[in-house]
């Protein structure tokens, strides 16, 4: 089965847990740019991104025997992985010594004003979309938990809600998520 003649997903996951390259580079060309927004919306930095988008399809081709299509569609799977990525990357203690150490840009009150950049990868994949649909109180936690990082103790106390209600919230919707996705 060549790459080019690739009609279903199942096919794909098929060639890539054979170890066929051509399969790899079709994966790389097809999600890389979905990837690479998911990331920075959590690692601000084009270089490190880019590196973490290398180690996750490492991470993949390395992987890819886990896969299980039974829990979710190999995009769901990628995705997690490279957010986990990404999150160990902010979490870790060379990340967090290299921000102590960084100047300040020349517009200091442009800090945090948003990036259309990285808006635009998440609306190419229908993500942004998707998430217009949840209920605000349960958009913002998704967007706090899995494009900023947070854990949910860390969102209790941003959003000054209890832990239960964070927990519970995420959960419906992530549900929610679950059923606009099928």
């Amino acid at each position: 089965m060549a790459v080019q003649d690739l009609h279903s997903e199942r096919e794909l996951v098929l060639l890539l847990k054979e170890k066929n390259n051509k399969a790899f580079g079709y994966l790389y060309d097809n999600y890389s740019a979905a990837l690479f927004g998911i990331i920075h919306q959590i690692i601000d930095d084009n270089e490190l991104a880019s590196d973490i988008l290398q180690e996750v399809f490492i991470n993949i081709w390395r992987r890819i025997e886990t896969y299980d299509p039974s829990k979710g569609r190999l995009f769901t799977w990628m995705l997690n992985i490279a957010r986990n990525a990404s999150i160990d990357t902010l979490r870790s203690k060379n990340y967090q010594n290299s921000k102590k150490n960084q100047e300040l840009p020349d517009d200091v009150n442009n800090i945090g004003s948003g990036t259309p950049i990285i808006q635009a990868n998440i609306d190419n994949i229908g993500l942004r979309k998707i998430l217009e649909r949840l209920k605000p109180e349960h958009r913002i936690l998704i967007e706090l938990a899995y494009f900023k990082g947070y854990t949910h103790e860390e969102i209790s106390k941003i959003e000054s809600i209890p832990l239960g209600t964070v927990k519970t919230r995420i959960r419906n919707a992530l549900l929610q998520l679950k059923e606009y996705l099928q």
